[in-house]
């Protein structure tokens, strides 16, 4: 196919599609520009039906080093290797844009591969990378209903900017990323990614509208494309049911009926939900061996898709729920903190039967996490890590690194708490959250927010204020729907819509919406932002009650940091020759030394005294001389007239023979020996910069 370019708008700058023989062999890819940022993007399909009960897509977002024009990477490996947090996390974020338009019931593998070329550190690739996916799956052959609408926001100075250009200075600006599909209605929403710094949610409502022009813009471009070039799509055919297994659901459905699953289903939490659940699935897999040994897979599907109609039905027509909470109910809650002997500060948040257990680790500045990678260089201070072990679920499983869900629930753990943090320059710490899932039965994540929250209050971090985080479910039968607080389990796997929102009293600081549906409009959103905060002023209530304030005292186990500026010209001075002063000094103290090339120095170690004795010691090595103040100096050289006292480290200043004392004196040597400490004081600074001293106006008495 002839390449062929097309050519918008977005936020301002230029962006270009390419498409044709950009990679011929793909089902689908397109290359595009923005500014001086590009990616490929490609969609393969394998034409193989998948038994793995459950759609497999996989979706690479691939950073590579040579984008931005560097050469970057370990010294020893100067190539790209395991995909950083970034990457993944970004790949996650397209994956829960595309996958709710596949059709229902697709189980041939797909995979998209976004591959950065190229990264002019000023147009986001992640604009791009969602546009190349939508495009390169609308004009392939393979079964994808889009396209869709994308749009990033960045509130800055008062009000929301549509795809601005990235900055160091808007960086940490409140953002949302958008995607959407057209509807008849005009837009849904299908993913929304978020942070903000308690924001009103309002605002975000704003937002949210603010973008609709460009959902429009960014469709109608596709639209124009897809109208040109787009493949015909591959008819989805199910394999038409074998003679058993025709005759094994006529068996099943009565079998079914007769077990009377809301027996099963309905008026039981926790545990008890999960152990009944367990026995309805023994009795129809013992049914189903006796009879059916061969379409126990099948079977089991079949109760599955019982079960989920019963739940939604009974919320839908009732209002009430499997474990029988009426839909703003939140399961019972609780709070402990002070855990960990050696954690410097650690906490358990309960929420129902998900269970998180959440420890603060403090060290000095040089702990930051160094990254390096296309996108970004720099060090973090703070990092949010979570684990979800197989036991959480009571199940067995690998255990090992962790996994992509892992990293973005830790992630948007680590996106709530952020803005509540004290600045580096208050409280000089690098501070690490892990967050162990003990036991999970719904969202997770957001437990994970709240006991993180209560740890950094634990462990003395002064915080500004709790955030708490709190998961919504939507169940509609596309007229009719129902808002759930609190989803648990069940309810996340045959629901519609994961909402998750986290934040304080005053306003959101990340928001995170998925659907399975093809999205949801503002009004859903709008009314699932209102029970969200609902919900989470309760759960705040139950935070403070544990711990309202953060603790006035460190753990005696975490270090002591006391931070000093120096004049920039000191830093070699505090240093030494091949490091040999720093390296004295850190010994000396048990001390470690981190000096900034701006001359801020942090001086951490686990005894305070320590760390002080180091500072003072650094403080009078970089002393600024004074005229006028006495200090005390260390005779270095004698002479004639005079001798050389070293009144500051590294400074030395003359003291005439006629200012020892206020007779008269022969010899220097009658009043002072080689290596004496004598008071002197600082009289002159002349224009070469030598430092005229008097031992006389010190008050100077010899004792020779």
């Amino acid at each position: 196919m002839q390449q062929q370019e097309f050519t918008t708008e977005i936020g301002g700058r230029k962006l270009t599609v390419k498409t044709g023989d950009i990679a011929p062999q793909a089902n689908g890819s397109v290359l595009i520009q923005h500014g001086e940022t590009m990616i490929l993007a490609t969609a393969c399909l394998n034409n193989q039906i998948s038994n793995a009960g459950f759609f497999p897509l996989t979706v690479n977002y691939e950073e590579k080093y040579y984008a931005s024009g560097e050469i970057l990477g370990s010294r020893y490996m100067r190539r790209e290797g395991r995909p950083s947090d970034e990457a993944i996390l970004t790949s996650r974020l397209i994956d829960r844009a595309i996958r709710p338009r596949f059709p229902e019931g697709f189980k041939k593998e797909v995979q998209i591969i976004i591959t950065v070329l190229s990264y002019d550190k000023e147009n986001d690739p992640t604009i791009p990378a969602l546009l190349g996916a939508s495009l390169a799956l609308s004009l392939s052959d393979i079964p994808w209903n889009g396209p869709l609408g994308i749009a990033k926001l960045k509130y800055l100075e008062g009000e929301w900017a549509i795809n601005p250009q990235q900055s160091e200075e808007n960086n940490s600006a409140p953002e949302l990323m958008l995607t959407a599909l057209e509807h008849e209605s005009g837009f849904l929403i299908n993913m929304i990614e978020g942070q903000a710094e308690e924001m009103p949610e309002e605002k975000i409502i704003d937002g949210l509208k603010q973008a609709q022009a460009v959902f429009q813009k960014t469709i109608a471009f596709q639209k124009e494309i897809i109208q040109k070039l787009a493949k015909p799509k591959i008819e989805m055919s199910l394999p038409p049911l074998s003679p058993e297994t025709e005759e094994m659901k006529k068996e099943l459905s009565p079998f079914l009926a007769q077990q009377n699953l809301k027996d099963y289903l309905f008026g039981f939490q926790g545990l008890a939900a999960k152990e009944k659940d367990q026995e309805l699935k023994e009795k129809v897999v013992a049914w189903l061996e006796e009879k059916y040994p061969e379409q126990i897979k099948i079977g089991l599907e079949m109760l599955e898709e019982e079960k989920s109609s019963l739940i939604r039905q009974r919320i839908i027509e009732e209002g009430i729920r499997a474990d029988g909470r009426k839909l703003d109910d939140i399961r019972p809650l609780a709070a402990q903190t002070n855990l960990s002997p050696r954690g410097h500060g650690s906490a358990i948040f309960s929420r129902g039967l998900t269970k998180i257990f959440s420890t603060v680790t403090l060290g000095p500045p040089e702990d930051q996490q160094k990254i390096e990678g296309m996108e970004i260089v720099k060090e973090k201070r703070f990092m949010h890590h979570y684990n979800f072990p197989p036991f959480a679920t009571g199940e067995t499983g690998r255990v090992g690194s962790p996994k992509r869900r892992e990293i973005g629930h830790g992630h948007l753990a680590e996106k709530a708490l952020s803005p509540l943090l004290p600045s580096f320059d208050d409280f000089p710490y690098t501070i690490r959250i892990v967050s162990e899932t003990f036991s999970s039965n719904g969202s997770s994540s957001m437990a994970s927010t709240c006991a993180s929250s209560l740890a950094l209050m634990d462990a003395g971090v002064p915080m500004k204020t709790s955030v708490a985080g709190i998961a919504l479910g939507l169940i509609t039968d596309g007229e009719k729907y129902k808002i759930l607080i609190d989803i648990q389990g069940p309810e996340d796997h045959y629901g519609d819509m994961d909402f998750k929102v986290a934040g304080t009293e005053n306003g959101v600081t990340a928001i995170q919406v998925d659907v399975k549906i093809k999205g949801v409009n503002y009004k859903i959103i709008e009314e699932a932002l209102i029970k969200a905060k609902e919900a989470r002023l309760k759960i705040l209530k139950t935070m403070t009650d544990c711990i309202s304030l953060p603790r006035k005292e460190l753990s005696p186990w975490a270090p002591k940091i006391i931070a000093m500026q120096i004049s920039p010209d000191k830093i070699g001075l505090v240093i030494g020759p091949g490091g040999r002063m720093i390296n004295e000094l850190s010994e000396k103290h048990q001390v470690t030394i981190k000096i900034e090339n701006s001359g801020k120095v942090y001086v951490s170690a686990l005894d305070r005294k320590q760390a002080e004795a180091a500072t003072n010691e650094i403080a009078k090595m970089t002393e600024e001389p004074e005229i006028g103040k006495i200090y005390q100096g260390k005779v270095r050289k004698i002479l004639e007239f005079g001798a050389f006292v070293e009144f500051l480290p590294g400074q030395d200043g003359l003291v005439h023979i006629s200012k020892f004392v206020s007779s008269r004196l022969n010899k220097v040597e009658d009043v002072v020996s080689l290596g004496d400490v004598i008071p002197v004081k600082l009289i002159e600074i002349d224009e070469q910069g030598r430092f005229d001293l008097s031992a006389k106006a010190a008050g100077f008495n010899p004792k020779k």
